[in-house]
């Protein structure tokens, strides 16, 4: 048996050197080894599960998502004779392979199923939950919502029963996470509290504590609580830049946010020149933020504008993405009001090419922020005008009346009353 592995060593060797040059003979040379019979010595096993992993690096590299899928069916034989521990370690090393590999999801939608189906089938109740969970993390990733909720709901019961803690904290952070996908803000928050409940319970690792604080700072950004959520955005960022994780950068992303939100642009370039932040600050995600703040420190709608059509990347966060449509429309309220101000009467027209903005969807704004009485005036359709009046004054004349006649009420009420005792 000695020799077999030594002859496994030397294939295994050899494929490590043609890995890069020749990856066709490196796939077939692990393919080879992973075809020797499972055994149960310690040396063998070891060298499978190096083939293993060395195969699911070949295929990531290559981006093949459906050869890593085979990989991890694969990998059963061998997950059947080692222990429950180091099959999910080994399963989980290889689905995080996918990662860099784009278009994956449905794949490993497919694969989670597959072996979540596996699990149950073996009874490694541990390893079903653990794949479940990251099944709902992919359905979240892909705005599945639906069946993210059922999984959740399935898992919290199994979860709750069994009492473990650690999991039932990611699944109730996940939950969190899926009910704010569907703006149902208030079971979110319920969510994220059951979450925070349960890590209390246990050593709550610095990753998840970083999440949990992240999602916090998103729930309060929602509510509009932007200073509350830039404490938790920094939490998450110190936690995470001193770990070296590369989710300090959506918390650096989010503090930018918060602090043009707060209508403190001039504040991001002196938080860029904190000594956490030099590492990011070159990133094209913080320069995207960087970008904003300068459109509108400047008011300038224009540059706003050109601004999201440079970073597309911005709309791609859902929670940047409502931000910024908050923050524009509050900018193109300010343009409007600005341009408008100096006239009694002007034509929408006009407006609309001072604002850069089709006529259309600038009569609609003044419309709404008539209704909203942040503009005192009319629209004239007719005459495709906008017709402003003076801001109305309250006569203090009649608050003055109203408090005389309530003076008067109470002494003719004590009068009458004084006239029934004398009667």
């Amino acid at each position: 048996m000695a020799i077999e592995n030594k002859n496994i060593e030397k294939q295994l060797a050899e494929a490590d050197a043609v890995a890069s040059s020749d990856p066709k003979r490196a796939e077939v040379i692990y393919r080879d080894v992973l075809k020797e019979p499972a055994s149960e010595q310690a040396d063998a096993l070891r060298l499978q599960e190096a083939a293993l992993v060395k195969l699911g690096e070949l295929y990531r590299d290559q981006k093949n998502a459906k050869g890593l899928a085979e990989v991890i069916t694969l990998s059963r034989s061998y997950m059947s004779t080692t222990a429950k521990a180091k099959t999910a370690k080994l399963i989980r090393t290889l689905l995080d392979f996918f990662n860099p590999i784009p278009g994956s999801a449905q794949v490993q939608i497919d694969v989670l199923r597959e072996n979540i189906d596996w699990a149950k089938r073996e009874k490694r109740i541990f390893q079903k939950q653990n794949l479940e969970t990251r099944l709902v993390g992919i359905y979240l990733d892909t705005n599945q919502f639906k069946p993210a909720l059922s999984l959740i709901e399935s898992l919290l019961t199994e979860l709750k029963r069994l009492d473990d803690k650690m999991v039932l904290t990611e699944v109730h952070l996940l939950e969190s996470r899926v009910y704010r996908g569907v703006s149902n803000l208030a079971k979110s928050k319920a969510a994220l509290t059951s979450a925070r409940t349960a890590a209390n319970a246990i050593y709550c690792p610095p990753h998840l504590q970083a999440a949990l604080d992240l999602q916090s700072g998103i729930l309060h950004a929602e509510d509009k609580d932007y200073n509350t959520a830039y404490s938790y955005f920094f939490e998450t960022f110190e936690s995470l830049s001193a770990q070296d994780d590369n989710g300090a950068l959506d918390a650096l992303k989010y503090m930018l946010l918060c602090k043009i939100m707060m209508n403190a642009s001039e504040d991001a370039n002196a938080l860029l020149q904190h000594k956490s932040a030099v590492k990011w600050a070159q990133l094209r995600d913080v320069e995207s933020m960087r970008a904003i703040a300068r459109a509108h420190q400047a008011r300038d709608l224009a540059a706003f504008e050109q601004t999201l059509r440079d970073y597309r990347e911005l709309s791609a966060d859902p929670t940047v993405r409502s931000h910024l449509a908050a923050l524009y429309d509050t900018l193109l309220e300010q343009n409007l009001l600005r341009i408008v101000e100096p006239y009694s009467v002007v034509e929408i027209e006009h407006v609309a090419r001072r604002v850069g903005q089709g006529r259309q969807s600038v009569e609609a704004k003044l419309s709404q922020m008539i209704l909203d009485r942040l503009l005192h005036g009319v629209l004239d359709q007719g005459r495709g005008c906008l017709l402003l009046f003076e801001e109305p004054r309250n006569d203090a004349t009649y608050d003055a009346a109203i408090r005389t006649l309530e003076e008067v009420s109470k002494v003719v009420d004590s009068l009458y009353a004084k006239s029934e005792k004398i009667a």
